[in-house]
């Protein structure tokens, strides 16, 4: 798309006439337009005033040019502690250097800011020297690799997660580069390189094949004082073309003046230079549209009338299909949809007659940079080094219940031959050992509270009586549940009509686009209200998943009905937040919304209670006082509850009574586990909001140490763009001398504090101060994470982040990145040296899920058990601390199906299996061998997810990833698959147990003789197949059990074959 064909031709001109050119009348994204139209080979390197507006640079350039030329420079975040961020920044600042190094001829952008510039580097011959060259059939050593990597300053770990480290095993060696932002893995054949692949460090997989590898250690962790630094300035060809952007900003740093000998671009006149003569450009800013549709359309209609061409860049093709649709209902001209590809300020260009708008400053949203060459988070191994077995750990074991975990060990059979077994140590020292093949009885103990759990003595009743005393008082509350359930199903309620237009243009205005959960649970909502009997449904959705959008649109539906709605929340401050949220939200449609809380006085409220039995005020929101005496509806057709485990029992009451005949739509952030999902189909309606909205960003989270600069320069970012901030420090005690700090490093913020110790009218007062914006920082205790909304505040500072537990860093993160800015969430450490490992795995996790609602849930677990208690009860959590969570979920599962086989409900899709599991036990070596993995923790992911695979296909993925990543799978692993498939196939047939053992495999039938399976076609079926080959099997009853025999059996595999007969 060319813009200004005229100027960019002057422009070319000058640049080869003279060293100092200027622009003028050049804004926004038409800047980076000309940059790459100005079709001219050498480095171009582009100052930008600081690192926000260089990132939005580059990736401009990464949608205007063609093939990898553009790289991002920055610092390389000397202050910030290890983190995935700093990867990024030493990634990203090393393959630039790298590439001006190695740059012979084309063309290449360098996008830069000032404190990047000033950082020195070491010197070029430095450089060249610790670069490491890797190319397939090259021959080196093991040894040497690792010393030159040493040399460089590589760390060795068990799995390469971020730049700076190397693993090796067998023969294979994993390098991460600085170079690049994923990892090499290199195998070895012999000392020859045999092949070399880029991998990916979240699932350690090989992504594609290279024929050689550049390993780069960090070049940009040079002391200063060293005499060999030299400036990136000064390593730049002759040639390179320099272009200002705002170059009066950053006039008097250090890298300034930039030598003569180099040409350059001032993007704007300087104020010290303004009469020089420019090339002058005639670019207007996109008009602002704040999502007012019709404008838009008219104002396409006027410009394609006078001859421009129209063109909308957008980066989603669905995005750009829901503004093709709402510009056709308004019966508009088409422009040109150009998806794929976002600029990041739209803009006019009167001389070439084009107009260049952006989807994302119609829509009025953030507009998401994704940097190349940015290292991607290892949630994998976060999460697996949240969830491994290390020695000590308590584990509870299905039958045993719960013991210590003692690591793996090996023992000899009777026959002198090697097992691996796992070790449980019980009360009085007693040890069970447990076999790699029954791995899915045992689960690591996750209970919400810190405490250790009791440990079970073997042979007592103790455990057994908690496993039957939980299982009759779920069937209790499901029994309860389900007849609730079906009395709601018989009675009749108000059926509301189809959707209005209305409906259609409220949904169209939503900020975000609709994740699929949230339009799945919004179809929902819809179809419970047109139905005849009252609606019951459940949403839940982490915080800021879109669930009070769903309830807004629940809610104007009833409104077209000529119904009132009432919106319950637990707090006054969430009472005006919603109010807030439902009035921008409705706020052209016919409609009224008012709020009850303490904040109101006497009259307004007695004015709200007579319109609302007049029937004038459709929607009202409030606190539980909304249920009390003195509220009459005129026809009430709504219920919507906020955060329902939060009320009290009177309340509570008060609302099953309104239940019965009115729709009620229930909103909840605590998660509710899967397995609870499924267990309690029979029971409620539920609806789960599992995906963040796409243009939600991550909180960029950055680990770092209490350093006054760094503090100062955070804050004064925050204020300057208008912004305020939280500081949250969880001691009472101390919030005034941090107040005092934060008061010396910058003085003219004004700070209000607060905490849980004030009285409650005091402390919402503060609050709602703040959210008015007549403070810059809350400086409070962790009293914020529940459900403070304020758009404004997007930055939040936790001190002493390591003392704090992970779903409550979660859930205090959760309060910023909430609008349409960039948002920030620093955690101030002490040293990483001197914490608890258990905390440094904490932040780690932290940092590693910034993006909503990725792995977060699985590593968060004491979030599953308080929505299990909410959802069943506060004495279900009682048993959850008694047996862990895991467990727990299996007992309720197993409850859950005899319920069904009881009552003739069926709560969940019965399997025909007949036997829960089917026992192994062989006399063969079936293991992982040390010399393939030698990490404990890893063995037993191994063992467990191998355990847990039940077809073949993953069985063979499987196969695919332990070959790719510990190299070819040697005999004894192989027989571990070949167990498995045994056992599937056991189960599947109807066994109990399998021995395979001295060359006879014996397969016993299930022990209790009244059996449905005794009577089903599998049974049949299988003594036909015997009959078939009556040379193979015998069948034997002695001690009433039947069984099968089998001789000469000399392999596993063999076994395999010789079943999958039946």
């Amino acid at each position: 798309m060319l813009i200004s064909t005229k100027s960019i031709n002057t422009l070319a001109e000058r640049i080869d006439d003279s060293s100092e050119v200027f622009c003028s009348g050049l804004f926004l994204s038409a800047r980076w337009f000309t940059v790459s139209q100005l079709d001219r080979d050498g480095i171009n390197v582009i100052i930008m005033p600081d690192r926000e507006s260089a990132e939005y640079c580059s990736v401009d350039l990464y949608n205007l040019t063609e093939g990898d030329k553009v790289f991002f420079l920055p610092d390389s975040g000397k202050t910030l502690e290890r983190s995935n961020y700093k990867s990024s920044l030493g990634v990203q600042r090393t393959s630039a250097i790298g590439k001006i190094l190695e740059y012979t001829d084309g063309q290449l952008f360098i996008v830069t800011y000032p404190s990047a510039l000033e950082e020195a580097i070491p010197s070029v011959d430095q450089i060249r020297k610790s670069l490491l060259m890797l190319s397939v059939g090259d021959e080196i050593s093991h040894e040497s690799i690792v010393d030159t990597l040493f040399a460089s300053g590589f760390e060795r770990v068990d799995f390469v997660s971020e730049p700076g480290q190397f693993a090796i095993r067998g023969a294979i060696v994993d390098i991460f580069s600085y170079s690049y932002n994923d990892p090499f893995r290199i195998s070895f054949f012999g000392d020859e390189i045999d092949s070399i692949n880029i991998f990916d460090c979240n699932t350690q997989l090989s992504k594609e094949k290279v024929v050689k590898a550049e390993i780069y250690p960090d070049i940009v962790t040079s002391d200063d004082a060293s005499e060999n630094t030299v400036s990136i300035v000064d390593i730049l060809p002759e040639e390179t073309l320099f272009w200002l952007d705002s170059s009066d900003m950053y006039k008097n740093r250090s890298f300034w003046p930039i030598p003569d000998n180099f040409k350059k671009v001032y993007l704007e006149l300087p104020l010290s230079r303004q009469n020089e003569d420019a090339v002058k450009f005639s670019i207007v800013p996109q008009p602002v549209f704040n999502k007012n549709f019709e404008l838009l359309t008219e104002d396409i209609r006027k410009r394609l009338e006078q001859g421009y061409r129209v063109r909308i860049y957008g980066e989603k093709q669905s995005q750009l299909e829901r503004l093709r649709s709402i510009l056709s209902q308004n019966g508009g001209v088409m422009p040109e949809f150009i998806s794929g590809c976002n600029i990041h300020n739209g803009f006019i260009d009167n001389e070439n007659k084009v107009c260049c708008y952006s989807d994302h400053e119609i829509f009025d949203r953030f507009h998401r940079v994704n940097l190349r060459r940015t290292v991607d988070k290892s949630e994998q191994l976060t999460i697996n080094d949240l969830t491994s077995f290390s020695i000590g750990d308590y584990i509870v074991h299905i039958d045993y219940g719960v013991g210590i975990f003692g690591g793996l060990v090996r023992m000899k059979d009777d026959k002198g031959r090697m097992h691996e077994v796992v070790k449980l140590t019980y009360k009085d020292n007693d040890v069970v050992f447990v076999s790699v093949h029954s791995l899915h009885k045992i689960s690591r103990y996750k209970s919400k509270d810190s405490e250790p759990p009791k440990i079970h003595k073997l042979g007592s009743k103790v455990w057994q009586n908690l496993k039957s005393s939980t299982k009759s008082k779920v069937k209790d509350i499901a029994k309860d549940l389900i007849q609730l359930y079906a009395k709601r199903k018989a009675a009749r309620g108000f059926a509301f009509s189809a959707d209005t237009y209305l409906q259609q243009e409220l949904e169209s205005s939503f900020m975000y686009e609709d994740t699929p959960d949230q339009e799945k649970a919004v179809t929902a909502v819809k179809r419970d209200m047109e139905d005849t009997c009252p609606m019951d449904r459940l949403v839940c959705g982490d915080v800021g998943f879109g669930k009070t959008e769903v309830a807004v649109r629940a809610a104007f539906k009833a409104v077209a009905d000529s119904k009132q709605v009432v919106v319950l929340v637990p707090t006054t401050i969430l009472a005006l937040q919603h109010f807030k949220t439902f009035q921008s939200r409705l706020k052209d449609l016919p409609c009224n919304v008012d709020y009850v809380s303490r904040l109101r006085t006497a009259k307004e409220i007695s004015d709200i209670q007579k319109r609302l039995k007049a029937g004038t005020l459709d929607i009202v929101i409030g606190t539980h006082k909304l249920i009390g005496k003195g509220f009459e509806f005129k026809d009430l057709g709504l219920l919507i509850i906020d955060e329902e485990q939060k009320f009290g029992v009177s309340a509570k009451e008060k609302l099953r009574q309104l239940k019965a005949s009115v729709d009620t739509l229930t909103l909840t952030a605590t998660p509710i586990p899967r397995t609870l999902q499924f267990s309690l189909l029979g029971a409620r309606d539920l609806s789960i909001i599992n995906t963040p909205p796409p243009n939600r960003i991550p909180v960029q989270t950055e680990i770092m140490l209490f350093d006054d600069d760094e503090i100062k320069k955070i804050i004064n970012y925050e204020l300057g763009r208008g912004g305020q901030i939280f500081f949250v420090h969880n001691r009472v005690e101390e919030l005034l001398a941090v107040e005092d700090i934060l008061h010396r490093l910058v003085p003219d913020m004004k700070i209000c504090v607060a905490h849980g110790q004030m009285e409650a009218k005091v402390l919402e007062n503060k609050i709602l101060d703040f959210m008015a914006g007549d403070y810059d920082m809350l400086l409070c205790t962790t009293i914020i994470e529940n459900g403070l909304d304020v758009p404004n505040a997007n930055t939040i500072i936790i001190n002493q982040a390591q003392n704090i537990g992970l779903s409550d860093l979660h859930q205090l993160r959760g309060r910023v990145g909430r609008s349409n800015k960039r948002a920030f969430c620093y955690l101030i450490v002490p040293p990483l040296v001197s914490i608890t490992d258990e905390a440094r795995r904490r932040l780690k996790a932290i940092e590693s899920f910034s993006d909503l609602g990725s792995g977060f849930n699985i590593a968060m677990q004491d979030l599953d058990i308080r929505g299990a208690g909410n959802l069943l009860g506060a004495e279900q959590s009682g048993f959850i601390t008694d047996m862990g969570f895991e467990t727990y979920q299996k007992i309720l599962a197993e409850a859950m199906e005899e319920l069904g086989v009881e009552t003739g409900i069926v709560t969940r899709s019965t399997t025909d299996n007949y036997v829960v599991d089917c026992t192994i036990e062989t006399d063969q070596l079936a293991l992982i061998p040390d010399a393939y993995i030698d990490l404990t923790a890893e063995k037993i992911r191994i063992y467990k997810e191998l355990d847990s695979i039940n077809n073949e296909k993953d069985l063979d993925i499987m196969k695919g990833k332990l070959t790719d990543r510990f190299g070819k799978i040697p005999v004894e692993l192989e027989r571990l698959f070949d167990i498995v498939r045994i056992r599937q196939l056991g189960v599947k047939l109807g066994f109990e147990k399998i021995i395979i053992k001295n060359g006879v495999l014996i397969a016993f039938f299930i022990s209790n003789p009244l059996s449905q399976y005794y009577k089903s076609d599998r049974f049949s079926k299988i003594l036909e197949n015997i009959s078939i080959h009556h040379q193979l099997f015998e069948i034997k009853q002695p001690d009433n059990r039947l069984r099968i025999v089998v001789r000469n059996i000399d392999s596993i595999s063999k076994a395999y074959e010789i079943l999958k007969k039946l």
